[in-house]
């Protein structure tokens, strides 16, 4: 099970770069980390991956088969049924509970009665919000609300996980749970893909890369050592 970027390349109006020739395999079971600082092309980098944009060259596959060339209804469908997003946003509906929130994503697919409410009563215990179900965003605190978007995210059992910046508004203890809960996720077998500034991300991740000016880096010890000790430091565009 593959989600892979060819030769892709995203180019955007004024001299903007989202991708540029970038190649990327990410396999079952795998938690990879995109580091870079804003605008650097690491959102890009998702929203290809997860067909959010078309590239304007290269070809995205899953599981060997070319998507990027899916019409919209195609896209949607595999959107729905084989991936899970988690946006820094959270984009919960204000006026429904954390269960009711969760249960959208299963309305969508046409999952409903016993099964339905079972899969969200796991997703919210999985991420640990069994006692809170009923409580609306306002009512949850951003750690709790966070918790809620990953669980929506997961709770139709996702082969990919796209998240971008899925701790950028927490805590550090509440960040850090969460980081672990998508890597128990990726051992669980589906692939995670984190898009992230927060160097705690690195104590978690199987492969961590760096996002420059919309191209790809893999690192070496002392930029991960310099990244860990001072943030962006080990980021910067020169």
């Amino acid at each position: 099970m593959t989600l892979e970027l060819r030769r892709v390349s995203k180019l955007y109006g004024q001299g903007g770069v989202g991708a540029r020739s970038v190649d990327l395999t990410v396999r079952a079971g795998e938690m990879v980390a995109l580091f870079g600082p804003s605008g650097s092309g690491k959102t890009s980098l998702l929203q290809l991956m997860g067909l959010l944009v078309k590239p304007d060259e290269g070809e995205v596959l899953l599981d060997g088969n070319r998507i990027d060339t899916l019409d919209e209804s195609g896209a949607a469908e595999i959107r729905k049924k084989r991936l899970g997003f988690v946006f820094q946003s959270f984009g919960l509906l204000s006026l429904l509970s954390a269960e009711e929130n969760v249960e959208v994503a299963l309305r969508l697919l046409g999952v409903g009665g016993r099964t339905g409410k079972s899969q969200v009563a796991s997703a919210l215990e999985l991420v640990g919000l069994s006692e809170r179900t009923r409580h609306r965003p306002d009512e949850l605190s951003g750690g709790e609300q966070q918790r809620v978007a990953l669980a929506r995210a997961i709770v139709h059992s996702p082969d990919y996980l796209l998240a971008d910046e899925p701790t950028g508004e927490l805590d550090t203890d509440t960040g850090t749970a969460i980081l672990r809960l998508m890597k128990q996720i990726a051992s669980g077998g589906s692939a995670v893909v984190v898009a992230t500034h927060d160097p705690k991300v690195l104590d978690h991740a199987d492969r961590s890369l760096f996002v420059r000016d919309g191209t790809l880096h893999t690192p070496d010890r002392s930029e991960l050592t310099l990244w860990a000790t001072e943030g962006t430091g080990g980021l910067s565009s020169s």
